[in-house]
């Protein structure tokens, strides 16, 4: 199974991209891992909330394939402890899901198009944390469900 994160927006803010390639480096030891920043349209300045967030998913609906398994991040999502989400990737990876896509939307949230094509909607936290954030604690904590299946010490130390 191969492991992607997709987030709209921005390349990684320095504050943030030593942390997420920490994780991503630790999480390449059980599973290939790659970033993709989406770039934001180019007229995005000049769209309205809605023209952006159909704009955004055209293009995240685009480069999705049928048989990849999207995780949406959402705050309308389920709540996960880690122990669930090192069970919900284990459950992939013994379903022999090839590629399992972890979704950060952008600035406005997801299109009713890609919210309906999720096959999972998670959510972080009852809290609001800036992309750049979320992109850190999503690695760190995938990260971290990575160790709890292979019952190592990380969860816990």
């Amino acid at each position: 199974m191969k492991i992607q994160f997709w987030s709209v927006g921005k390349s990684h803010e320095t504050y943030v991209k030593e942390g997420v390639q920490l994780f991503t480096n630790r999480i390449s030891n059980y599973y290939p891992v790659k970033w993709s920043i989406i770039p934001m349209p180019k007229n995005a300045t000049s769209l309205s909330e809605i023209d952006l967030k159909k704009k955004e998913g055209e293009i995240i609906s685009g480069l999705l394939k049928k048989d990849d398994y999207l995780i949406l991040l959402d705050e309308s999502g389920k709540i996960l402890s880690s122990e669930e989400l090192a069970k919900l990737i284990q459950l992939k990876a013994d379903e022999s899901i090839k590629n399992i896509i972890f979704l950060i939307g952008g600035a406005f949230g997801i299109s009713d198009v890609v919210k309906k094509r999720a096959n999972y909607t998670w959510s972080l936290s009852k809290l609001v944390f800036p992309h750049q954030l979320v992109r850190l604690l999503l690695a760190e904590q995938i990260y971290r469900a990575c160790s709890i299946n292979r019952n190592e010490k990380y969860h816990h130390s």
